[in-house]
């Protein structure tokens, strides 16, 4: 191992294990022609500085770790990859068996990427044939998959490890292993890593003939899991890192937080320095203003401590400064500075043992900092994260009441760095965290939040995750979301991911948008009617008309005119969600009896199912899917929650109407769609994690709702999602010799209660939770939703089950009379965190048709476990 090259500014820093020259400019790189002319053409302007180092190793063949800011850039690998993977074709060694690269990338996105831009130089490699690889949880596809005839395979370490399930020699043709972005791979998917380099150094060890083998890990930051990369999988790897911080963890840098009072900063320096004066250290003690560095320099002084100052308007210059540094050292008296990070780039300290941050760093100065002991940075590869006998250098952190801005960031790094953190830092930095939270209370709701439950990474969100009643419970809502009842038709109209949708709940009757879009029709199909807007002004309605269709829309922002007084404006159609961008002279005058109704457009999320691989976001595949199946059409959806114009759903189901049969047919289950294509996955605590952001808000009881609802339209909405039956009739559902069909809604089936209501214990008042029900031969399960029930009581008698429970302040109570008999002793119910479930044993083996005697809105069955019986009957919900 060699020193740390420092090419002067902070930004050109370079650690090297290995001594080498740069390839400075692209006529001299280790690059084969064909490839430097089209980087040429393309405007290429580098190789950068991190390009420089870290390209010549990987042309030679060698195995490669480089850490960069721009670490996430593929061209840090790609170019000599390329250059290799083209001379291997060349070489006669390889006669029978050409070698494969493998791009191993932390996610379907960053995958595409890399696909792409290798798609670019096709060209000028003869023989690259790059192929993308993104599979479902699907085996079948997983088998279908050859690699035989591409030069290179981009993929993810789930995809890969699904490959090799199927096809456990695929990683024998591997000549070139690379990790895109090692420290998010081995964040999101040790366990997977590892389980491919097992894999690929098994075949190595097993390989024969002078097939060459090569491993390349690039990224923004070290992880503690690069090491035994390193030392099991690696052959004497050249380490490049153009990040001070990060070298400093590599070099084993000493880590230390001391509390204290901003008042007794001063004591607290003393008591440092008290040990590294009899421990010989060159010490520098760092603060950002010149009036500390002179009170602190006085008070060393007064304890008869030795020490130099420096700040921008000191009388001994930068040369005057270190030649005394050196003389102090060499002459047996430990060193000590105290200066102003301005101060230290003209210093161009690197050799110090010590640093003592007396103010708190901003990450940042931070860096700058750890440089001034980068001589000292150890430069062998240790077992752990600060190795105590290998420790040369250490840097102590002053942590006082006004350390908060920073805190954050300090944490973050030194977790990294494996330090010990005392309480106060987590305390600092979480109130931190809270503020900045509140300053983010303008802000949307986070998409994530919404969509899966959960957002990944808070800290550098820029939405918010708490609620705005201001902004989520939004004023001028339609009626269809202010009495959402439990079951809803809903029309998908723009489609942002394959689970968050735009669009409208349609009414079954008196529809008003359907009244009020034909009154829009045919009003501008008056020419005289369709009169331009002189002056655009946002936020205000305006009609657009589109074809045959006129649609209202909003103004939501208005850029400087072109010279032809015409401007380019964005706009949000007001009923269907979406935005788009529309000549200014297109908008037409709209009437105001035409903006009397309240905008329609709604945010639908399907719940209970996110992407698999803990991926962030949905394949397009999957997108464009669900897209090119729903948008347009009528579904039928059970509302779990409302929060303002959002509303989420389980399930959302395709329908058909069948207006001579007065039914709906089911053609499919929107999460059982995803599902089916694997690239989706079960996501149970989506719903939980709704009800928990939405605590703090009073939220419409849904029972309550649905009461309403069926006083309006006389009709109960049933979940359903089976398999078709077309021949179905009416009153079919309630007959047990007729053939099983579970997907329809009977739109004349009225809910009957009245036999429930007279029950002692739905004299509590109690709200009625939602239960889903499934069953084999021998019992049923009933699984009741209900969060963290508190004083739950659940008994059984032959044909009955009562159960009751508080959850959030509310009581919930379920009377079911069943529709056959059960041995109550046996019969159990288990308290889980987000449900209860209750396990009936049936007093004779069979199939039961239905669960309960009388039909129930809030019960239904559980498609997720049912099992079609072998001899098909006819079946009811509830």
């Amino acid at each position: 191992f060699q020193r740390i090259q420092n090419v002067g500014k902070e930004k050109n820093f370079v650690f090297l294990s290995k001594e080498m020259e740069p390839s400075s400019a692209l006529e001299t790189a280790p690059l084969f022609d064909g490839l430097k002319k089209e980087l040429a053409w393309n405007k290429f302007s580098g190789p950068t500085f991190t390009e420089s180092y870290c390209w010549p190793p990987v042309a030679w063949g060698c195995d490669v770790v480089a850490i960069s800011h721009q670490g996430n850039d593929p061209l840090l690998y790609i170019p000599p990859v390329l250059t290799l993977l083209e001379l291997e074709r060349d070489c006669e060694a390889l006669p029978n068996m050409n070698g494969v690269s493998l791009i191993l990338c932390p996610g379907w996105k960053k995958a595409q990427l890399v696909f792409d831009l290798l798609k670019m130089y096709r060209k000028c490699c003869r023989r690259l044939h790059p192929v993308l690889i993104i599979l479902g949880q699907n085996k079948e596809a997983a088998s279908q998959v050859e690699i035989r005839g591409y030069g290179v395979v981009v993929t993810t370490p789930y995809n890969l490890l699904r490959l090799l399930e199927q096809n456990t020699r695929l990683l024998c043709r591997v000549c070139h292993l690379v990790f895109d972005e090692i420290e998010v791979l081995f964040s999101d998917a040790t366990e997977q890593v590892f389980t491919v380099l097992d894999c690929y150094k098994k075949v190595t060890a097993q390989a024969q003939g002078n097939l060459p083998h090569q491993i390349i890990a690039v990224g923004t930051q070290w992880n503690k899991h690069i090491t035994p990369l390193m030392k099991e999988f690696m052959n004497d790897p050249h380490i490049v890192i153009t990040v001070v911080e990060e070298a400093a963890i590599f070099g084993n840098v000493q880590q230390v937080v001391q509390p204290c009072t901003n008042s007794s900063r001063a004591a607290e320096l003393l008591k440092i320095l008290d040990f590294t004066q009899r421990n010989l250290q060159k010490v520098l003690v760092f603060t950002d203003s010149e009036t500390e560095v002179e009170m602190i320099h006085k008070a060393l002084k007064s304890n008869s401590i030795v020490s130099l100052k420096k700040h921008k308007e000191s009388k001994c210059n930068a040369e005057c400064v270190m030649g005394r540094w050196r003389k102090m050292h060499s002459s047996g008296t430990p060193a000590v500075l105290v200066l102003t990070d301005d101060c230290l780039q003209s210093l161009g300290i690197t050799d110090a043992t010590c640093v003592i941050h007396f103010s708190f760093p901003s990450p940042g100065v931070f860096g700058q900092r750890l440089q001034s002991m980068s001589d000292n940075f150890c430069t062998g590869i240790k077992d752990s994260a600060v190795d105590q006998k290998h420790t040369k250098a250490k840097s102590v952190i002053l942590l006082t009441e006004n350390s908060s801005c920073h805190a954050p960031g300090i944490l973050h790094y030194l977790k990294r760095a494996g330090a010990e953190i005392p309480g106060e830092l987590y305390d600092l930095t979480a109130r931190v965290l809270e503020s900045k939270e509140d300053e983010k209370f303008s802000r949307p709701l986070c998409a994530s939040l919404k969509t899966f439950g959960i957002c990944r990474n808070r800290t550098v969100c820029p939405d918010r995750h708490q609620i705005n009643l201001s902004m989520d419970m939004a004023q001028n809502i339609a009626d269809e979301m202010i009495e959402t009842p439990e079951y809803v038709t809903v029309l998908p109209l723009f489609i942002v991911n394959a689970t968050n949708y735009f669009g409208r709940i349609v009414k079954k009757e008196k529809d008003q948008y359907t009244v009020l879009a034909k009154e829009m029709n045919d009003y501008f199909k008056v020419p005289g009617h369709r009169i331009s807007v002189n002056t655009v002004e946002k936020l205000v309605l305006y009609g657009l008309h589109e074809g045959a269709v006129c649609h209202r829309v909003q103004v939501v922002e208005i850029p400087a005119k072109d010279e032809e007084n015409v401007c380019h404006i964005t706009i949000k159609y007001i009923d269907e969600g979406r935005t788009s961008q529309v000549n200014s002279d297109q908008l037409l005058q709209l009437p105001a009896k035409f903006q009397s109704l309240p905008p329609q457009a709604v945010e639908i999320v399907v719940c209970r199912v996110k992407p698999i691989d803990n991926e962030v976001e949905w394949n397009p595949k999957v997108t464009d899917h669900i897209n090119h199946k729903i948008k347009g059409k009528l579904h039928h959806a059970k509302v779990v929650h409302t929060l303002g114009k959002t509303v989420w759903v389980d399930p959302m189901v395709g329908v058909t109407h069948i207006p001579t049969m007065k039914m709906w047919i089911n053609e499919y289950n929107i999460r059982s769609e995803i599902l089916s294509m694997g690239l989706g996955t079960d996501n149970p605590e989506h719903i939980g994690e709704i009800w928990k952001l939405c605590r703090q808000i009073p939220v419409l009881d849904l029972a309550e709702s649905l009461e309403h609802f069926t006083k309006e339209n006389t009709a109960g909405l049933e979940e359903a999602a089976g398999p078709q039956d077309t021949s179905m009739e009416e009153n079919s559902a309630e007959s047990c010799n007729s053939s099983m069909f579970l997907d329809v809604f009977l739109l004349d089936d009225v809910v009957k209660t009245k036999e429930a209501e007279d029950s002692p214990v739905h004299q509590q008042k109690g709200h009625h939770p939602q239960i889903k029900w499934f069953q084999d031969n021998v019992t049923v399960t009933l699984k009741v939703q209900i969060l963290r029930a508190d004083g739950s009581k659940c008994e059984f008698s032959r044909e009955k089950v009562t159960f009751s429970a508080y959850s959030e302040g509310k009581l919930y109570v379920a009377d079911l009379e069943l529709y056959q008999s059960v041995i109550a002793e046996k019969s159990t119910c288990v308290i889980k965190d987000t449900e209860a479930v209750i396990l009936l044993v049936k007093e004779e083996k069979g199939v039961w048709c239905k669960l309960l005697k009388n039909k129930n809105v809030h019960v239904s069955l559980d498609f997720e476990h049912w099992e079609e019986p072998e001899d098909e009957r006819s079946f009811t919900v509830g």
